[in-house]
């Protein structure tokens, strides 16, 4: 089956990087999720944002499926009505926007490409740099092809590289920040590439100039989440992440730094919903609201038994998808014994206790059973709030899409500027 694979080069977001650099400047992150349009102002100064305003619009049942937009007029209602009141909360308005992108078909890939030098006495120069991440590129092109040829069976797609970022280089072994000027023999260079269907990003792209904002980037949101709580110098950071969402579970793998990788599947909090909705015969707003309640321990001994029986099934299924993402890692031999939760639906308790049993992790290579706790706001590298609103785990994902968007402000090194420009060139 042949897959015509057209691979388009989304840069938007290294331009943030030009655009922020004034020292009082406003942009907006906005998080197109199932549940709710979730919009935040902050203001970038001196490489750190400080959030001034929060707005947050409910979603329709029919506005988003799984994490994708169906129904664009919708969902650019519902994210002017988050923008309205972020506004007005910040007293500023801002034109920029960063935004998220998540769904089933947004896959991470971290490829790693091993190569031996001709002349190791000879130091890697920016040309021979180039050609090393070329080739990195190109097998991760390779590699995107024949993942989502399995999974969709399509033989013809469209798909964008949505993030692009250097996890690892190595010169013989050891590990370095920038290789230009080293010498050695083997070179081993890794990238992290997001890709995303081209009717997904379009219709986000569509969004904003509806919206009348300046798209500077979309972001595969696991990605982002993993970005905003690494510490750059923490090289032994190792965690997995898991983002579940109202309509989609997004999970990233992190090893020594470095993002490993990304996996979505199609089930979230509104399923739950949904189910305790058609069991207790209940509206979906009813059942929506009774099941908050329970995640924060507000319904009498009764209800609680109700939710509890209703819910054990699907959060069943919910944790054989969660094996079934991880169990396609196939290029890490030790899952991290860490995991971080967050987004709306990890507050139902049944969540972390599921995650915390045995049973699971038995088929899967953990060395021990993993610790599970909540990413908090505070953990969100760069970013300050001051209205006080952001303490909920749903609220992780808009901080993470700011927090990033200051990464890209400081990533004037070198490396970068030419990992961007080499994937220009391949796009081309």
């Amino acid at each position: 089956m042949l897959l015509v694979f057209n691979f388009v080069c989304y840069n938007k977001p290294m331009i943030f990087g030009k655009i922020l650099k004034d020292k009082e400047h406003y942009a907006v992150a906005l998080d197109v999720g199932t549940e709710f349009a979730k919009a935040l102002v902050f203001k970038v100064e001196d490489d750190r944002g400080t959030i001034l305003g929060v707005g947050r619009q409910r979603q329709g049942l029919s506005d988003m499926q799984g994490g994708t937009v169906t129904d664009i007029a919708a969902v650019v209602s519902n994210c002017s009505k988050a923008l309205e009141r972020a506004f007005e909360a910040a007293g500023v308005e801002a034109r920029e926007v960063s935004i998220g992108i998540a769904g089933e078909l947004v896959k991470g890939i971290t490829t790693t490409v091993h190569y031996e030098r001709a002349k190791p006495n000879s130091k890697i120069n920016i040309g021979e740099l180039k050609e090393i991440i070329k080739k990195v590129q190109d097998k991760a092109i390779d590699q995107a092809y024949n993942q989502i040829a399995w999974e969709t069976g399509r033989s013809e797609i469209d798909v964008r590289l949505v993030n692009s970022a250097v996890t690892d280089v190595r010169i013989d072994g050891y590990r370095v920040i920038n290789p230009l000027g080293f010498q050695g023999k083997d070179v081993s260079v890794s990238i992290f590439n997001a890709f995303a269907p081209l009717v997904h990003l379009s219709s986000l792209e569509t969004i904003a100039e509806e919206l009348d904002l300046d798209l500077l980037g979309v972001t595969a949101e696991p990605y982002a989440v993993a970005r905003a709580v690494i510490d750059k110098e923490a090289a032994d950071f190792s965690a997995i992440f898991m983002d579940v969402g109202g309509g989609t579970t997004d999970i990233a793998v992190v090893r020594s730094g470095g993002v490993e990788g990304t996996k979505m599947f199609a089930l979230g909090g509104r399923a739950f919903t949904k189910r305790i909705a058609d069991n207790l015969d209940l509206p979906f707003q009813a059942a929506e609201d009774l099941k908050i309640g329970y995640s924060r321990g507000e319904v009498d001994e009764k209800s609680r038994s109700l939710v509890e029986s209703v819910l054990k099934n699907d959060v069943d299924v919910w944790l054989a998808g969660v094996q079934l993402a991880l169990s396609e890692f196939s290029n890490v031999d030790l899952l991290p014994s860490k995991i971080l939760l967050c987004g709306g639906g990890s507050q139902l308790p049944e969540i972390k206790q599921a995650l915390e049993s045995p049973e699971w992790t038995r088929e899967l290579p953990f060395a021990r059973r993993p610790k599970v706790s909540f990413i908090q706001p505070d953990d969100i590298l760069g970013v300050i709030d001051r209205t006080g609103l952001l303490v909920d785990p749903q609220d992780i994902t808009p901080m993470a899409l700011a927090s990033l968007s200051l990464d890209l402000v400081s990533e004037d090194d070198l490396i970068p500027s030419i990992l961007r420009k080499t994937l220009e060139a391949v796009s081309n």
